[in-house]
């Protein structure tokens, strides 16, 4: 599928720092790869985190980078568990402040060639620190479809979901730097926490970063068994993502993050922290500032009013595992 024109003139020649997080990828490492070190008036450099796999991706990931000096592999061995704590592991131990911009990778995409150049651009005409975009879904039948994630942020949409998908987030420095230091800083809390993206987006709103959702379609995102979370995207995908919802996983994660980026004793969040009838009705209140998509705002409004009538067991917070 081709992609559409970039909307705005890019920046010449930034230095960015691509952190990709692999595991069992030997399938679309290469042409991932390949897709990011073909982005234009950039200077690239890859690294590469993989978590212990069982197909030959740390093999892959040794020949490409001895191949090319602009990919670096991390040090194997490490598992993980999930895509979140993988990039955790990137954004401590990667020294940010040589390049200009960060951005996020998964291993099975494709990018548009303009897509870095897009975003710095994006995010200098927008005056914001933190950059997502829309995505065109793949799947293997090489049907794909457009996934539209640039509404309007709304006051509380950052604490019950993230930007959109993680591998189109491009950062600024300044801000890269300073998530880095809270993700170091919070250790042990940030990894409790299962989706590195949406954490990423709650830590710059409730900092006072401004964050620009762009409608540019700025890559293929591939549709297969292996996804962690995949587009949301038809009945199935609604299915899983409402059992994590009525069994409390998604506002037990919302509390971690809330919680984590220094919001977990605000009114609105204590209103609904203890996770009883009242602080579900609550939530209902605030229905239309939780969610950015109006359908989700009404499957927010829906979820709260089931969980009020019959709340979920309360189990301990530990990092969801995939």
């Amino acid at each position: 599928m081709k992609m559409p024109p970039p909307p705005l003139k890019a920046i010449a020649n930034p230095s960015v720092a691509v952190l990709l997080a692999a595991f069992n990828g030997s399938l679309w490492l290469k042409e991932q790869i390949d897709s990011i070190l073909l982005q234009q008036d950039i200077d690239i450099t890859l690294y590469i985190s993989v978590d212990k796999s069982s197909d030959g991706t740390e093999a892959l990931v040794d020949r490409m980078s001895s191949d090319d000096k602009r990919i670096q592999a991390l040090p194997h061995g490490e598992y993980f568990g999930g895509a979140g704590a993988n990039f955790f592991r990137l954004l401590k131990s990667i020294d940010l402040a040589q390049y200009d911009f960060v951005a996020l990778s998964d291993q099975d995409d494709i990018w548009s060639l303009n897509k870095v150049t897009n975003a710095v651009a994006a995010l200098k005409a927008n005056h914001a620190e933190g950059y997502s975009s829309n995505i065109t879904a793949l799947w293997p039948n090489g049907k794909n479809l457009l996934i539209n994630k640039a509404q309007k942020q709304v006051k509380w949409d950052f604490l019950f979901e993230a930007a959109g998908p993680g591998c189109t987030y491009v950062l600024t420095k300044k801000f890269a730097i300073e998530l880095q230091k809270f993700i170091a800083t919070n250790w042990d809390a940030v990894n409790r926490i299962s989706l590195h993206d949406w954490l990423i987006y709650a830590y710059a709103r409730a900092n006072g970063y401004r964050w620009f959702i762009d409608p540019y379609s700025s890559l293929l995102y591939r549709q297969h068994a292996n996804n962690q979370v995949g587009a949301n995207v038809g009945l199935s995908a609604f299915l899983v993502r409402a059992k994590k919802v009525l069994n409390g996983w998604g506002l037990n994660q919302s509390l971690l993050i809330a919680n984590a980026v220094g919001l977990g004793t605000s009114p609105f969040v204590s209103s609904w922290s203890k996770g009883n009838r009242l602080g579900y009705l609550s939530l209902t209140s605030h229905f239309w500032q939780c969610r950015r998509r109006l359908k989700d705002k009404f499957l927010f409004l829906m979820a709260c009013i089931s969980l009020a009538l019959v709340p979920p067991q309360k189990k301990d917070n530990k990092v969801l595992k995939s």
